[in-house]
């Protein structure tokens, strides 16, 4: 089994399409769908779902029904011109059509380590944010980089922690749309990806086992992400 208790994810919500086919990998099918799931507020999240074809019969009719999906958050590199764009996307190991709806419709568990400097700042209503990137290991010698955003006295907490830092993470993913204006004038309305922490602990300091800073610094070595 791939899967472990280092990254786990469950969203309850609805296919805004029916999945897409992407690509085949040692035989097995794989489908992209976009999943919207709704916020406490009157707001939405839409997020990029990838599936097995194992997982569903042909013909089964996803769009416009309420489902729930588990699995990881998983990133992959695309490289866009001379530079690297971090994707991210929800890799599906469960599909199932629940009755009853949870009261949580977005969670997801992470536990992994600091791989950038967090960097503190605050937003111009006046509420502190830290943003941080975990690198996640995952079997087979991979890992998943996972932005996060901490708030308010999360915030505080992790703005002083240190690249190898390895930390347990309670929040949801989200997407955030924003505009881009290049030094052409140029305007492109994009969208972000990122979890937004609920929970932040620390399992254990960098500074308090320094075999295992070197091996870690070089996350921020592998990565180059603007």
């Amino acid at each position: 089994m791939e899967a472990t208790n280092d990254n786990l994810i469950r969203l309850e919500g609805h296919f805004l399409d029916e999945p897409e086919f992407s690509h085949e990998l040692y035989g097995e099918e794989f489908y992209n769908a976009r999943f919207c799931v709704n916020r406490l507020s009157d707001s939405k999240d839409i997020l990029n779902l990838t599936i097995s074809g194992k997982l569903f019969e042909p013909g089964t009719v996803f769009k416009d029904r309420y489902t729930r999906v588990s699995g990881q958050l998983r990133s992959y590199n695309k490289i866009v011109g001379s530079k690297n764009k971090l994707l991210l996307t929800v890799f599906v190991r469960e599909i199932d059509f629940p009755d009853e709806r949870a009261e949580e419709p977005n969670s997801i568990m992470l536990t992994g380590y600091i791989c950038k400097e967090p960097v503190y700042r605050m937003t111009p209503f006046g509420r502190e944010i830290t943003d941080l990137l975990l690198a996640v290991n995952r079997h087979f010698n991979k890992t998943d980089y996972i932005p996060v955003i901490a708030w308010g006295r999360n915030a505080k907490y992790t703005k002083s922690m240190s690249i190898g830092d390895k930390i347990q993470i309670d929040g949801r993913l989200q997407s955030r749309s924003y505009t881009k204006t290049y030094p052409d004038g140029h305007v492109e309305e994009k969208v972000a990806y990122e979890v937004s922490s609920s929970m932040v602990h620390l399992v254990e300091s960098v500074n308090d086992t320094p075999q295992e800073d070197e091996a870690l610094s070089d996350f921020d070595k592998k990565l180059n992400i603007s």
